[in-house]
């Protein structure tokens, strides 16, 4: 299982139907299997999400925020690890907003 705990993620790529702006950082907490985050900023003015994480490192996610707009939007996101030549971790998200139009994306976000 990878430890999560206290790593730090930005987002390189997010798909148009997204929120998470390019300039946010992650910074996840792990106890045992259980990940969680807290995140702001830019289109975000609150968010948090929760994940189950397996022993090869995948996330199965739920996350819940307030945008810009006063809304509250949530959705669920899978998301696969990369190791890095560097060490470093990318993860590849395939996620689907649970409210609004339920469409589906695709984000990556990598260890600082």
């Amino acid at each position: 299982m990878i430890d999560y705990n206290n790593k730090v993620f930005v987002p390189l790529s997010n798909s148009e139907n997204g929120e998470v702006d390019l300039s946010m950082q992650f910074v996840y907490q792990q106890t045992g299997n259980i990940v969680t985050s807290t995140y702001s900023g830019g289109r975000i003015r609150a968010g948090h999400l929760i994940a189950l994480v397996d022993d090869h490192g995948n996330l199965d996610m739920r996350y819940h925020q307030v945008n810009d707009k006063g809304e509250i939007t949530t959705g669920i996101c899978r998301s696969t690890p990369e190791q890095l030549p560097n060490g470093k971790i990318r993860m590849h998200e395939k996620w689907q907003w649970t409210s609004g139009d339920c469409s589906a994306g695709e984000s990556l976000l990598e260890e600082l």
